[in-house]
């Protein structure tokens, strides 16, 4: 192609400029335009399947929902998190505006598990507090926001531009706000200008920095999409990035780019061990001191390590499977299929990401106030690219949230935009077309990435660093020497650019911090220990008017909740200005004779304070026909148009059933009026791909679907259905509606499918049916069992008395079930006698339920089988007699226990052993 000339840019304008639809950005654009300002919103890919959230999420890993935990005690675990170095007033924003955003999200239709009494299920996954909460339909979050962008009263003030990628922010030449953008299209070429009155930055991590260890370019653990690009524009423009030493590093599956998942499988009863089968875990599972403990743990003669679950029953492993090979990653299941393992005879062998920047998973972002401010005014950050450390999904949203709120009030631009502003941003994207014969960008790229795994990845020196300086800036002609041919090209090779300037940005200031802190995330051999005397300061960055990269030492804001074991100085900022750099040029002096070797420094120390089966291949798997594939297309195109029921009709009674099951799915993506009758009817067709889309469609808008009689009476008719998955979402639907009775819930116990008891189970226990559920005692399934033993202890008056059945039932996992309900029903004495007693039981299960079971139990009888317990051979056994003693803590012999405890060969057992010392 051709380049343009800048004369025939296309110009936009709008009041306030959204750059990314991904989480934040579509939360900032929804917010905006409900505040009266016209939107513009800016994508380079497509914003409906767009960003991090795309693929889907498995759950929340901060929801503070009041009576589970309190914004306080999430603001003081995340300033422990992260070192100490959180500007608190930012987290606070997440503590308590999240849980209002989960319940806005709920009402756009983003399913958040309940159990059955419709209150929200958050676990316990970290050691201290209950922040996560499970998300079964997450799969379908990005589509659920693209249809609210896509509502009328939305799209009146809402312009989406796709395949539109800014390379710079405009600033005014004589205040420096932020006025607009100046990029391209990534198809056809053109460039683009944007007036805007607010511009809102939500592009998210750069991902795409260090070089996977598979080699592939795009095999990141975070969306290789995300490559620094708002990084780069907002510290071009002038704003102050923060953190920037301070790296993502997760576990992750062995050359997969995904996360093992261990806080998935870690309510299920999954846990992280060595080879040798021992939990080594120390810290707590978001910090990056825990990172360092599984480097070495990797490193030494223990590895490698692994997320283990093949001790869980088949029933647990088909819930671990059904979230972590849908939900979470599609493309696990086949990546473990393709390697021989399953998890039933394989644990899941895993190592360490490449590095990565990233405010809502570490603490490296643009610096924000509490309204998502940046230091330019006018620019405002939100989602992984601002720094609010370990913000998460619901950070996201909130700063989005925040952002818009605070856009919205201003309006378009009208001045003339800097003519020298648009020539670089101009030269920026087309040089590479003046030059189609250079280096091609994933060869760039790869050397580029390759300099960042062996230069910048911890553990870090000085020397390493500079080094890694001298290496990008000697690639910034290697960069502008790329060559293109396509505007697609163009994308990749801006894209290349933005990733130098994040990796000279983490290069220069892990230099600039001149100590170790977060564990592995930013470990300096030549520094070793932590430094709160001297470092117990933010470290910002910023482009000087020079164009050199200069840094200032930022006290900590005074804490809004005090933590212990962090006391922030007071004081001005301390401008440090550039970086030095190590003189790398000759080893030692040049014309030196070889000296004797040093001792040894200090290294630090870890344990430092501070549908399934195969596809088949008869008739309805074929591929479709012309004529079907024509109408698939007209389709897609009508659902862009959110389109009402009466024209979506043709397609959902299509002849082909390919057709109707996208019908179904479009049905479920726009949500009309009438939507949930006629998913129900959907449930009834003959293709078992069209009721699967039904049944899920169902699910997903189960929050936002009126309980009206026409869809009960759907319902009520799908429970006669031949296929059991279709019954078993009638009945879960029926449940979270409150559309259904006991008798109703009561007769599906019979019903011949195990997952369709099940759901009758929990059904049964929505409505607190105790005698229809005791009777369920004796289902020849161990599952139902088990969940019925468990639903015994989550209705609303539940007593033990219904349990006896299930305490003596044969299997080991109903009993063991069945005593740990006992914890929820409460252990009278003479339950707690039995509990005693299946202490000595042959099988773990019965023995962890056993210990747990006391919990409730009067502490006379208690305290010292659980002190016996601690001496159980199975670490679970040992860690649920902890959990149990931590009640009794009052008692002097239970403290004397848990005090014992603190020495355990296991990880999990000392860490909540340790708790007594410090709550007592």
């Amino acid at each position: 192609m051709a380049v343009p000339s800048l004369a025939d840019a296309t110009e936009l304008s709008c009041d306030v400029l959204v750059v990314g639809g991904g989480t934040a950005g579509t939360m900032a654009a929804l917010t905006a335009a409900e505040r009266g300002a016209n939107v513009l919103l800016l994508e380079k890919a497509h914003v409906r399947h767009s960003g991090a959230l795309a693929m889907g999420m498995d759950g929340v890993n901060n929801a503070v929902v009041p009576g589970r935990a309190e914004p306080d005690d999430y603001v003081a675990e995340i300033t422990r998190a992260n070192d100490g170095l959180v500007d608190q007033s930012t987290v606070r924003q997440t503590a308590t505006r999240g849980f209002a955003m989960v319940q806005r999200l709920e009402s756009y239709g983003v399913k958040f598990e309940k159990d059955e009494h419709g209150e929200y299920a958050v676990r316990q996954v970290h050691r201290s507090g209950s922040y996560v909460l499970p998300m079964p339909e997450g799969k379908d979050v990005k589509k659920v926001l693209y249809r609210q962008l896509r509502r009328r009263e939305m799209r009146e003030r809402i312009r989406i531009e796709n395949r539109v990628m800014p390379v710079r922010v405009l600033t005014h030449p004589d205040d420096g706000r932020a006025i607009g953008v100046a990029g391209f299209h990534t198809r056809t070429g053109e460039f683009v200008t944007v007036r805007a009155g607010a511009v809102i930055l939500a592009t998210g991590p750069c991902g795409r920095l260090g070089l996977p260890a598979s080699g592939y370019l795009y095999g990141t653990y975070e969306n290789p999409t995300n490559a620094g690009d708002g990084y780069a524009m907002a510290y071009h423009a002038g704003a102050a990035l923060t953190g920037i030493e301070c790296f993502q590093i997760n576990p992750l599956i062995k050359d997969y780019n995904g996360p093992a998942c261990a806080y998935v499988a870690n309510p299920f009863g999954g846990y992280q061990v060595n080879r040798h089968g021992e939990r080594f875990v120390e810290s707590d599972y978001w910090s990056g001191q825990m990172m360092a403990e599984f480097a070495t743990e990797l490193a030494s003669d223990r590895g490698p390590v692994y997320l283990k679950m093949s001790h869980l029953p088949e029933e647990t492993i088909g819930a671990v499977e059904s979230i972590l090979h849908t939900t979470e990653r599609p493309t696990r299941g086949t990546f473990h299929e393709n390697r021989g393992h399953d998890y039933r005879t394989h644990d899941v062998e895993m190592h360490i990401s490449e590095i990565g920047l990233c405010g809502g998973h570490s603490a490296s972002g643009v610096r924000v106030d509490a309204h998502a401010r940046t230091t330019v005014p006018r620019l405002y950050a939100a989602g992984d690219l601002a720094c609010v450390p370990h913000n998460y999904m619901i950070g996201a949203f909130v700063y989005g949230d925040l952002a818009g709120e605070d856009a919205a009030g201003y309006r378009a631009y009208e001045g003339e935009l800097p003519a020298d502003q648009l020539a670089a941003a101009h030269e920026l994207v087309y040089r590479p077309l003046r030059n189609p014969e250079g280096p091609p960008q994933p060869q760039v790229e790869y050397k580029l990435r390759r300099f960042v795994n062996d230069y910048v990845a911890p553990p870090k020196t000085g020397a390493k660093l500079s080094l890694a300086v001298e290496a990008f800036t000697r690639m910034s002609d290697e960069i502008a020497g790329m060559g293109a041919r396509t505007a697609h090209e163009l994308m990749r090779c801006a894209e290349v650019s933005f990733i130098r300037d994040c990796a000279e940005m983490a290069a220069r200031a892990s230099l600039a911090r001149t100590e170790s802190r977060w564990g592995l995330y930013h470990q300096r051999l030549d520094h070793p220990e932590r430094d709160d005397q001297g470092w117990l300061h933010h470290l910002d960055l910023r482009k000087s008017p020079s164009g050199a990269m200069e840094f200032t030492a930022r006290p900590v804001e005074p804490y809004v909740v005090p933590v212990a074991e962090f006391a922030p100085p007071a004081g001005p900022e301390r401008p440090l200005g550039e970086v030095e750099l190590v003189p790398v040029a000759t080893a030692g002096p040049r014309d030196g004779a070889p000296t004797a070797r040093r001792a040894a420094a200090g290294t630090v120390s870890v344990t430092e304070p501070g549908a399934t089966g195969q596809a088949g291949s008869g008739p309805s798997e074929a591929a479709p026909s012309p004529a079907p594939r024509l109408r698939l297309l007209r389709l897609l195109a009508l659902v862009e148009e959110s389109p009402d029921l009466a024209a979506l009709r043709p397609y959902l009674d299509d002849p082909d059933p390919a057709v109707r099951a996208a019908a179904v799915t479009a049905l479920g993506e726009t949500a009309p009026v009438g939507t949930g009758p006629e998913l129900a009817t959907r449930l009834g067709d003959a293709e078992p791909r069209v009721r699967a889309a039904a049944a899920a469609a169902l699910r997903e808008l189960v929050e936002v679907l009126p309980a009206e009689p026409l869809l009960a009476a759907g319902l009520r008719e799908a429970l006669a259905v031949p296929d059991p998955s279709v019954r078993a979402a009638a009945l879960d639907v029926l449940r979270a509606l409150r559309l259904g009775d006991a008798a109703l819930y009561a007769a599906s116990l019979a019903d011949a499918g195990v997952e369709v008891r099940i759901q009758a189970v929990r059904a049964l226990v929505s409505v607190d049916a105790v005698e229809e559920l005791a009777g369920a005692a004796a289902d020849p399934a161990r599952e139902v069992r088990v969940a019925v033993a468990r639903g015994l202890a989550a209705v609303r008056a539940p007593a033990p008395k219904p349990l006896d059945p299930l305490l003596d039932d044969p299997d080991p996992l109903v009993r063991g079930a069945a005593l740990a309900a006992l914890a929820g029903t409460g252990c009278p004495p003479e339950y707690a006698t039995t509990a005693v007693a299946a202490l000595a039981d042959a099988a773990w299960q019965v023995r962890a339920g056993a210990a747990t079971a006391l919990r409730a139990a009067p502490a006379a009888l208690a305290v010292a089988a659980l002190a016996g317990a601690l001496a159980d051979a199975n670490a679970d056994v040992r860690k649920a007699a902890v959990l149990s003693l931590l009640p009794h803590g009052a008692d002097p012999a239970a403290r004397t226990a848990l005090a014992g405890a603190a020495d355990d060969p296991d990880a999990d057992v000392r860490a909540y052993a340790s708790r007594v010392t410090r709550t007592g």
